[in-house]
């Protein structure tokens, strides 16, 4: 296992990224997958595209997806032993015949940087997308540009094409985007992809008749600590300590009483 997560963190800081990393088994995935269409049900599936925020503080079993061991190694491994889950949010692309189109406008994700609008300093943060689904290109695979996070924060403006899904409606204008570089992350349900909140990523439109969906979960190192940000103020209930030890408290650890910390 060693050797293991020394191969990640290798090529995570020459790249910018992780992908097809295993988490979840067989029966785990059932059962994450059958929770979660309670949700689906309960909300409905337009507010479950994007609203499920930071329900780590209420369901143990997204606590529980959101500290697997697999999951906990490759985080580590490209953060350090001590790590604070920043934030999480369940997002969904359904196809057009399932959550029709708002003024037939397919959703997408705009070319940026996660680190832009999150409103700390003085460490990374890693952002995990844990498939629900099978995701390839036809239902909107995550696209990377490998070492883009040795640029530095980008340029970001409003983005110009509608149905951006971020919700300061940002993006990278394209001269800035080597998109000649970019890969693509397909993923087996139950895998999950790692990048750096530096590396430059995007999403195209759900084209194809099948739901992409993925847990998406922030972690970043005890070292990070809030700044105030006036284009985005932002506020943190949801921290929670998840491996090792925090002797900075610059995060408030809001651990639920239903977690128990194993690592």
């Amino acid at each position: 296992m060693k050797t293991d997560t020394n191969k990640m963190k290798t090529f995570y800081d020459a790249n910018g990224y992780l992908t097809s990393v295993d988490v979840l088994d067989e029966k785990e995935l059932f059962q994450a997958q059958k929770e979660h269409a309670k949700l689906e049900e309960k909300f409905g599936k337009e507010y479950a595209q994007y609203n499920l925020h930071n329900i780590h503080m209420q369901y143990e079993w997204v606590m529980n997806l959101a500290t697997h061991p697999n999951l906990l190694i490759a985080i580590t491994a490209v953060l350090g032993p001590n790590v604070i889950l920043l934030d999480s949010r369940f997002i969904c692309k359904y196809p057009a015949s399932e959550v029709p189109h708002k003024e037939d406008t397919a959703p997408y994700v705009a070319w940026h940087q996660d680190i832009k609008y999150w409103g700390f300093e003085g460490g990374p943060v890693a952002s995990v997308w844990l498939a629900f689904d099978d995701v390839d290109a036809e239902n909107g695979v995550l696209q990377i540009i490998p070492g883009s996070h040795k640029q530095g924060i980008l340029e970001h403006r409003t983005a110009e094409i509608p149905g951006n899904m971020l919700t300061a409606n940002q993006e990278i204008p394209k001269h800035l985007v080597n998109a000649e570089d970019m890969v693509e992350c397909p993923l087996n349900a139950g895998q999950m992809s790692v990048h750096d909140g530096l590396t430059v990523h995007a999403s195209e439109p759900n084209m194809s008749d099948r739901r992409r969906c993925g847990f998406v979960i922030r972690y970043v190192p005890t070292t990070a600590y809030p700044i105030k940000d006036p284009e985005r103020p932002r506020t943190f209930p949801a921290t929670v300590l998840v491996a090792g030890i925090d002797e900075y408290k610059n995060f408030k650890d809001n651990a639920p009483n239903f977690f128990t910390k194993t690592l």
